[in-house]
């Protein structure tokens, strides 16, 4: 067996409910999520009972996200699984850093939050929305993008682009890719995301990050700017993490590079199993074990499975 990597699940995965069963039954998972209450109120009853459009809200879904990422990550380690590596995708990057103990979990916590509220400023300011676009031609894709002046950002897998932009351009993208035979799906998210339109949301991270302790990575956690492995130096860290929200993801990359590292099983954290077909979908035909943890039955099945490496 080869290393073990920790995924952080993004924005557009939330479901009501998510992260309920761990909180009543692993202590350290109840602990984590009453911390955070008290750090924001309203993030449990959001996570656990909330309706669809509230939690659809960027203000809210990225804290109750990141909670829930890293109550997946806790419940892991209170089961003694424990990640080499790790990665987030998106929002789910925060809780990566925080996980490879770069920023406390408090001040990640409290991060996200200030995150969500300036990302959402600028979706009210820039009005905007995102779609998959699956198995498209990366010059026609660019190309289309071009012409309606739209974002290629999140560059998820091998026949996979997330488009971001202004709402009625996006509107204008999808008529044009239908009108191509090119399928996209709409995303659960509500802003365009990893856009410049985003550019005022990341001068705030800047600021943020300069009253918060970072500290040099304890275990390797790639960026997804880069698409590499984080430097020591705090400042180039905090670089990397406020840039972040207005720059694409280069996902597929910062998995290849994990594989080619010597990561062969891959866990997600967090709702939903998006990550975990991202991985399939990049490393296809590669030794790679995949799963996802998302409640005690799936955490269950991880720790049967990777029992016999104990």
């Amino acid at each position: 067996m080869g290393k073990i990597a920790f995924l952080f699940a993004g924005q557009g995965a939330q479901y009501s409910g998510m992260g309920k069963d761990l909180y009543e039954n692993i202590d350290e998972v109840k602990e984590l999520y009453d911390r955070f209450e008290g750090l924001r109120a309203g993030t449990i009853d959001q996570c656990f009972d909330s309706d669809e459009e509230t939690l659809k809200k960027t203000e809210n879904t990225q804290p109750c996200m990141f909670a829930t990422d890293y109550a997946c990550a806790v419940a892991l380690e209170s089961r003694g699984i424990h990640a080499d590596e790790t990665a987030g995708f998106s929002l789910g990057e925060i809780a990566a850093d925080a996980y490879a103990g770069m920023l406390s979990e408090d001040d990640a916590f409290e991060l996200v939050c200030n995150r969500a509220e300036a990302m959402g400023e600028c979706n009210v300011k820039y009005p905007g929305t995102m779609v998959a676009v699956l198995r498209a031609d990366n010059d026609k894709l660019k190309a289309l993008c071009e012409e309606c002046r739209v974002y290629p950002v999140n560059y998820n897998c091998p026949g996979q682009v997330s488009v971001a932009g202004k709402i009625h351009r996006i509107e204008k993208f999808k008529e044009k890719t239908k009108e191509e035979g090119i399928r996209c799906v709409q995303l659960a998210v509500s802003g365009s995301f990893h856009t410049p339109y985003m550019s005022e949301a990341s001068d705030r991270l800047a600021e943020t990050l300069k009253s918060m302790e970072v500290n040099e990575p304890d275990i390797t956690v790639y960026s997804n700017y880069t698409s590499r492995p984080y430097p020591d130096n705090p400042d180039e860290i905090c670089e990397l993490i406020s840039r972040q929200v207005s720059n694409s993801v280069k996902w597929e990359k910062t998995l290849r590079r994990m594989y080619e590292n010597g990561c062969d099983t891959f866990i997600e954290c967090g709702p939903g199993t998006t990550l975990s077909g991202f991985v399939k979908k990049t490393l296809k035909g590669a030794d790679v074990e995949v799963y996802n943890v998302s409640d005690i039955e799936s955490l269950d099945k991880v720790c049967e499975a990777l029992s016999v490496y104990a």
